[in-house]
This record gives C-alpha cells, sequence and structure tokens, in this order.
C-alpha cells in the first residue's frame, strides 16, 4: 500500500468511526472506486486502535472519574461505568457466535447498501421522535441494556456501530450530546474487543508489515478522531441528525452504483 492511500484511508477512519454514517462502507467503497488495493488486517487494527487512542484521550477526565468510583455504588460515575459494561456484553457474545458468519456471508455490496440505507431512516426517525430529555448519568438499566442490546446490530456491516447505538439512545430518550456522549464511551470495550480478535487473526499470518507506514496510519486516525469527536458533541445538539440520515442515503446510491 502507498504511504498516500494509507493517509487517506486513516483520514477516512478517524472521520466515519465516531460518525453515524457506516466506517465499513466508506473502507469498502474508497479503496474499490479508485482501484486501490486492500489495506489487509494489519492496517485495520492500526487505524482502529488510533480511533481508541483518540476517544480514550478525549474522555480521559471521564474515565479517570468513572475508575475512582466504581467501589462506591451510589456515585453516578461508578453507575455509568458498570452501565457501559453490562452494555457490552450482549456485542461480546454475538461476535464470539456470529462474528464467522457475518465474514462469511454479511460483507456484499448488497447488504452494505441495504443496512446503510435504512439504518439511516431509523436514525432521522429516532432523532425526530425520541424525547431528547435524559443524559448518559440520568438514564436507567433498562436503557442502558437496551443501547447495549442495539449494539449487537453493528456486526453487520453498513450499520455503523456509533450510528445504531445513538439511534437507541435517542429513541430511548437521551438528548442528542447524551447519545453521542455515551454511544463514544461504548465504542472503548467494542474497539478493544475487535482489536483483540482480529490481533488473534494476525498472529502467525505470514506477513511483512511495514510498521512505519502503520505508525503513521495510527497518528493520523488518531488525530483525525479526537478532532471529530470534539465537532461532533459540540455540534450536534443545534443540527440533529437528518444530515447524516441523507448522507446515508447518498452513500448507499454510490455503493449500489459502484459495487453492485
Amino acid at each position: 500500500m502507498e504511504l498516500t492511500h494509507a493517509i487517506v484511508l486513516a483520514i477516512l477512519q478517524g472521520l466515519t468511526e465516531f460518525l453515524p454514517i457506516s466506517s465499513s462502507g466508506h473502507l469498502i467503497l474508497v479503496p474499490a472506486l479508485l482501484g486501490w488495493e486492500d489495506q489487509g488486517l494489519a492496517f485495520d487494527i492500526a487505524v482502529h486502535f488510533g480511533s481508541l487512542i483518540a476517544v480514550v484521550s478525549y474522555f480521559r477526565a471521564d474515565i479517570l472519574a468513572m475508575i475512582k468510583a466504581v467501589a462506591r455504588p451510589s456515585d453516578p460515575n461508578a453507575q455509568l461505568a458498570w452501565k457501559i459494561v453490562i452494555a457490552t456484553i450482549p456485542l461480546g457474545l454475538a461476535g464470539l457466535i456470529f462474528a464467522d458468519f457475518v465474514e462469511a456471508n454479511l460483507r456484499s455490496p448488497m447488504v452494505i447498501a441495504t443496512t446503510t440505507a435504512v439504518f439511516g431512516i431509523v436514525l432521522w426517525v429516532a432523532d425526530r421522535v425520541g424525547r431528547r430529555s435524559g443524559t448518559e448519568y440520568t438514564m436507567g438499566w433498562p436503557i442502558a441494556i437496551g443501547i447495549g442490546l442495539a449494539q449487537v446490530l453493528a456486526l453487520i456491516p453498513g450499520t455503523s456501530r456509533s450510528g445504531i447505538t445513538m439511534t437507541a439512545a435517542l429513541a430511548l430518550g437521551l438528548n442528542r450530546e447524551a447519545a453521542g456522549r455515551f454511544s463514544f464511551l461504548l465504542s472503548i470495550p467494542a474497539i478493544l474487543m475487535a482489536s483483540g480478535w482480529q490481533s488473534l487473526n494476525l498472529i502467525g499470518a505470514d506477513l511483512v508489515i511495514d510498521w512505519g507506514r502503520l505508525l503513521v496510519a495510527t497518528t493520523v486516525s488518531a488525530v483525525v478522531a479526537f478532532v471529530t469527536i470534539a465537532l461532533f458533541l459540540k455540534l450536534i445538539s443545534r443540527m440533529g441528525m437528518a444530515w447524516f440520515a441523507a448522507y446515508r442515503i447518498l452513500l448507499t446510491a454510490v455503493i449500489v452504483y459502484v459495487l453492485a
């Protein structure tokens, strides 16, 4: 992979990982559209690690507060920490059971196009009809578990992990910023699990790895993702989700035209 290709894809990963627009759809579409070679598993792990660095860096104060409070059950930070843990369990179990099936059967262009469009519309509806009054600290356990169950759908390419968790959070009454914050906090264990699983698949593979190029890709992904998180949380209360839903419909049309 050429360095310029790696940088472009790292920027793409940093932008799309935390926006509700499907990172998998973009990372499949752009190389296909431009005739680039597949980026490979090592590259995927590197740019996801960059995204993880970004979200941990952005929420470092929140994470530290949750760690300090975790032994105090009545502390709101402790309750949030445990809600993140419990909400992650469905994705972990579903990943263990269905990962191979998804990889073998659900990575076709038409599946990605369908999920990109359908869940874009669902995101718009949830944003329109949701009460938008709760926060990640005031939500009850049923809401946290509901968001965690919805996150399982992110195993299907094109769904968007951030998109489906924000959709569920909005539908269940969280305001836009809280939906984004809880989605991003949920991404930490989700990315850790996905990267760990991919790393296991990488171990023993006979690959020549360009560590310098991967370091560049990781750094670019981290910087872009950090800026994306900050801007999204600053602007989302005013701009809403309609723009993202419309973009997903447009992306669907491009995927069908280019790949189907």
